[in-house]
């Protein structure tokens, strides 16, 4: 299966991250061809192979793997062994600090976000699209990481991967209007009379409010609609279509 190194996580070697394309598994068309969600009616069968497939990649156990069942909130699941491949909690972010628990996060546009903390061992993923990001669903995760593990801010490490950019995703009024009355004008372009939004660019903001470290934020600057032969692209695709996946593990 055809991945994309997280360039920030892999200098840590006591984790596995990557972010995955849509090359590379067995998915038909319109899943062609690694899809690895159930819910977007691919063949279950041919969802569960290429799930097989990126595990033995990867190096886990499959049925350990904690996915979520996504839907653009800010709740945040503490990951643990009551969940497993089959049981996965209905949130928007999963954290842990147990090794081989690999955690996913799916998207087709929204950004699919990795986080490590080196020196508390914890890792996880965050599903941010526009909702999630305007609810400050990143944040809060890095909130709950300090919260629940101990993670000192600055030591986070926060790798964004593919996602559809502000060349592509055009918004309307009511959209604009409530990324300004959030504090994120920045995020908002305009083209041809037309509003787009730049999802990345809020998430970045705050981050910086953070005070996260430059040198512990990694972009993966591909958009998923310009790049939709690369990615999955909800908008591209005309809403038919599978979705990539960003994933992170702990080595014991």
């Amino acid at each position: 299966m055809e991945t994309v190194s997280s360039s920030l996580l892999s200098l840590h070697p006591n984790i596995a991250a990557c972010f995955t394309t849509r090359h590379g598994g067995v998915s038909k068309v319109p899943y062609t061809t690694a899809n690895l969600a159930f819910h977007v009616g691919d063949d279950p069968r041919d969802v569960l192979d290429n799930h097989v497939l990126l595990a033995k990649q990867i190096g886990y156990d499959p049925q350990k793997l904690i996915h979520m069942r996504q839907i653009h909130s800010d709740r945040i699941i503490i990951a643990d062994d009551s969940f497993d491949f089959n049981h996965p909690p209905e949130c928007d972010a999963l954290i842990t600090n147990l090794p081989d628990i690999p955690l996913m996060v799916m998207s087709a546009d929204c950004t699919p976000i990795l986080l490590y903390d080196p020196v508390q061992r914890v890792i996880g993923v965050v599903h941010a699209g526009r909702a999630g990001a305007l609810n400050a669903i990143l944040p809060k995760t890095i909130e709950r990481m300090a919260q629940t593990y101990g993670s000192r801010i600055g030591d986070v490490h926060v790798s964004m991967g593919p996602s559809i950019h502000g060349c592509c995703y055009e918004v309307n009024p009511q959209i604009t209007a409530e990324v300004e009355a959030k504090g994120y004008p920045k995020a908002l372009r305009k083209n041809g009379g037309k509003l787009f939004l730049d999802v990345n660019t809020v998430l970045l903001q705050q981050l910086e409010s953070m005070q996260i470290r430059q040198a512990h934020i990694e972009v993966i600057d591909e958009c998923t609609a310009c790049h939709c032969d690369t990615y999955f692209s909800y908008r591209a695709d005309h809403q038919h279509t599978g979705r990539i996946a960003g994933i992170i593990v702990l080595r014991p």
